[in-house]
């Protein structure tokens, strides 16, 4: 099983890299599943309805959030009835939308999609790791999912590793986001499940996470209220990382994905 996982989609430049070049992959990859984190899709903070369609469309068979979900307060209604957009599980009892579902890919595989949200210089919602562990325990890998992938959505990577070693075994990908700067530090843990600190972002690398540099340069010279930051206008880098999974539901290979300006490309070549 062959899956994709792209990084926060930040504005309209990750937007449109997003919809060039995920449909092509797709078909020339043979791509199983595809899961894209967008809750910096809406000019950097949350997503709206229309968003989420359009990169339904482009390929994405489900779509995670993070701490930004409901920037866009239309989110709070159109989650419920979008199954396909994943909020973090650790939300407290009560808010709208689901923190996993399941992804049926042509071949008759049914893949678990987790997303959690980190405490570490985060808001303090409810833990993470029982949150996770309770979706999984009820679709467990081998019975109910032949893969699950989960986006760990956190500032601090110790906590993403230790999320991944908790659920090393149990999991086909463990994967963060957040911090929009994708890491060297893809493998695979013992226990079989894939693992990366940070997918990065599919936006414009030009730029200070994704936004124009002029206003996050300036607040950290003069530590005083400004503008409103604005997304970067350059062109997008595409950024995430692939897997491929066995029959087992464990990594068997992982690879970085980077297309675009500014960073090294890189794809995993034996999928061409």
């Amino acid at each position: 099983m062959r899956v994709l996982f792209l990084g926060d989609v930040v504005g309209r430049p990750g937007r449109q890299v997003v919809g060039e070049r995920l449909p092509r992959l797709r078909e020339r990859w043979r791509l199983d599943c595809v899961v894209v984190n967008g809750e910096n899709a809406a000019h950097g903070f949350g997503i709206t309805e229309a968003i989420c369609d359009e990169l339904l469309q482009a390929g994405a068979d489900a779509v995670t959030l993070g701490n930004h979900s409901f920037d866009q307060r239309e989110a709070l209604v159109f989650i419920e009835r979008q199954p396909r957009l994943v909020r973090p599980a650790n939300y407290p009892p009560g808010t709208p939308g689901r923190g996993a579902c399941i992804v049926e890919t042509q071949g008759g595989a049914r893949i678990l999609v987790v997303n959690a949200l980190g405490r570490v210089f985060m808001d303090a919602l409810d833990d993470p790791f029982t949150a996770v562990d309770r979706q999984i325990t009820a679709c467990p890998l081998g019975a109910a999912a032949d893969a699950v992938i989960v986006d760990m959505h956190a500032e601090a990577t110790s906590e993403k590793q230790a999320m991944a070693h908790f659920l090393d075994g149990r999991a086909s990908l463990v994967v963060g986001t957040h911090t929009h700067s994708p890491t060297a530090d893809h493998r695979i843990l013992q226990g079989g499940t894939a693992y990366l600190s940070d997918a990065g972002m599919c936006g414009d690398y030009d730029s200070v996470l994704g936004m124009q540099k002029e206003e996050p340069v300036r607040r950290f010279l003069q530590k005083t209220p400004g503008s409103r930051w604005e997304v970067a206008t350059g062109e997008g880098t595409l950024c995430g990382l692939a897997v491929e999974i066995g029959a087992d539901g464990l990594a068997t290979g992982v690879w970085p994905v980077r297309f675009g300006p500014h960073l090294e490309e890189t794809w995993p070549r034996h999928w061409d």
